[in-house]
């Protein structure tokens, strides 16, 4: 959410920056609902103002004897009571309106962030790594997984496309992948391991950008209630309508929780495998912090998310998001895309942002710098995925894949595996 007295400073430069998220910004719009919206109550601080003076002299007009200029006097505090409130909802409407517009406006990209449309303007920060030369043609992760374990088949005869079931090897792996990693950033990283809620009401959605824009990518409950389609909802919504003070942040939290979205990509994109589900694990990692530490933060976050690729051993690139192509609360986005053998190309496994105030300003969340009695500032909030499971299981298939069919169990997650040190194809 944006403040609005940094657009009113500036309608020219917001639109700008709105441009090149590829948002058209009406100024003008804007202006007319910011604009009736004070004006409304300026007019009502006017009319209770005289309400207050009027009430005065209407005591000492009886108090002299001189009723009629009283009784006028009460006639006038009526009229005004009536027309204030009229200003006051007048206000509320338009501010209704104003909250509504600013709802659908994304995150301003900070000054590093490239310009660009889409993907394809996206920029290579770094590599790691170099993909090994396999001796054999590689297959993809799906075709491998169907010998491993993985019924594609079974799960769309029960729940419809974009399931999975995992079943014996494949399902230990995958247990022992999101395992090694919540312990990873818990034990390596200081985060603090949260157990979430899965259900969330509207204003928790409301808070971190899923809604009102995603609704039709969410998974909605007969109850109100709404199926999180990342535990970034739960865990940045812990401090929403709270005032911290500055000695207690940053606050670092990492989740494991199933994930559901309602739309899973592009239609016809990714519709085999495990890249695109309706559900799927995740390992999400939130931070809370100061806004002056914000950017040292989201390096910190990024680099454990590599972290645990570097320990799988697992080849991948940093990439620095253009402005066209950043999630909806994102300041500015590195993605993490791992190499992919099978596929022959780069695929985005975790995604680091930091959304600076903008999820704070929705979810009203505060801290009180040290020092400071009265002011509070609003916290910057960071996001990231540390890393997708299904993903981190396709890159390890795929990567430590064998002529035979088989796939070799990273060194990192042999105390996970319990000595299964490799997949054997039925």
């Amino acid at each position: 959410m944006h403040d609005p007295r940094t657009i009113r400073d500036d309608p020219q430069g917001f639109a700008a920056q709105m441009a090149r998220r590829g948002v058209a910004f009406d100024a003008t719009a804007f202006a007319a609902l910011d604009g009736q919206r004070r004006g409304s109550l300026q007019r009502a601080e006017r009319a209770q103002a005289e309400r207050n003076h009027l009430a005065k002299e209407i005591g000492s007009a009886f108090a002299a004897g001189e009723r009629d200029r009283g009784q006028i006097m009460q006639r006038e505090v009526a009229a005004l009571k009536i027309d204030s409130a009229q200003a006051e909802k007048d206000a509320a409407d338009a501010e209704v309106a104003l909250n509504a517009l600013l709802a659908t406006l994304p995150n301003l990209p900070a000054p590093q962030v490239p310009d660009g449309a889409d993907e394809t303007q996206n920029v290579i920060v770094s590599h790691h790594g170099t993909p090994a030369e396999l001796g054999f043609e590689p297959r993809e992760h799906d075709a491998i997984g169907l010998a491993l374990g993985m019924d594609f088949d079974a799960a769309a005869a029960v729940a419809g496309s974009r399931f999975v079931y995992l079943k014996g090897q494949v399902a230990r792996l995958s247990r022992a992948i999101a395992q090694f990693m919540l312990d990873f950033h818990v034990e390596r990283a200081g985060y603090t391991e949260v157990a979430p809620p899965l259900l969330v009401r509207s204003d928790a959605m409301f808070g971190t950008g899923q809604l009102p824009k995603f609704a039709d990518d969410l998974f909605h409950t007969t109850d109100d209630r709404w199926l999180i389609p990342t535990a970034e909802v739960s865990l940045a919504n812990y401090v929403r309508g709270r005032i911290l003070s500055e000695a207690e942040l940053p606050l670092r939290f990492v989740a494991l929780t199933p994930c559901f979205r309602a739309e899973a990509g592009a239609a016809g994109r990714d519709t085999r495998g495990l890249i695109r589900q309706h559900q799927f694990e995740k390992v999400e990692l939130v931070s809370i912090t100061a806004p002056h530490a914000s950017d040292e933060e989201h390096e910190r976050m990024t680099r454990s998310a590599e972290s645990v690729l570097e320990a799988l051993e697992l080849p991948y690139r940093r990439m620095l998001l253009c402005a066209g192509d950043m999630g909806f609360t994102a300041a500015r986005t590195y993605d993490l895309e791992v190499w992919l053998p099978g596929q022959r190309r780069y695929r985005e496994i975790s995604s680091c942002s930091t959304c600076t105030d903008f999820q704070a300003r929705r979810m009203d969340a505060r801290y009180r710098p040290t020092g400071e009695k009265k002011g509070t500032r609003f916290v910057h909030t960071l996001n990231g995925s540390g890393v997708a499971v299904g993903r981190a299981l396709v890159a390890v298939i795929e990567n430590y894949q064998t002529a035979d069919g088989a796939v070799r169990v990273p060194d990192a997650l042999l105390s996970y595996t319990r000595g299964m040190d490799v997949l054997e194809p039925a």
